[in-house]
């Protein structure tokens, strides 16, 4: 017997959960790499889009940083690199000051 719900509520506590991860496999996944959006999809399988809208999201809360724009192993083409580790934010702040 197939089983479909079709309760909105359940519908978007899924929705909201599935963020949460989403969000907590970016955080992590930057916290030990420093990538671009396009490098961060490949490797987690999350949909760029998602990232990008994570990424502001995570800007605003000072939890990312863009580290340095050079060419993107992914795609090609000069785009920021990120990172969620406050060691990496600290070097590139101190090299911006000279």
């Amino acid at each position: 017997m197939v089983s479909t719900n079709n309760n909105p509520l359940v519908k978007r506590h899924n929705k909201s959960k599935n963020i949460k991860t989403q969000l907590k496999t970016i955080f992590q996944f930057l916290q030990e790499h420093i990538a671009t959006a396009s490098m961060v999809s490949d490797a987690t399988g999350i949909d760029q889009k998602n990232i990008c809208r994570y990424k502001r999201d995570l800007e605003k809360a000072g939890r990312l940083w863009e580290i340095e724009k050079r060419k993107c192993k992914k795609t090609g083409f000069k785009a920021w690199h990120l990172s969620t580790n406050p060691e990496q934010a600290s070097a590139t702040n101190q090299l911006k000051m000279f």
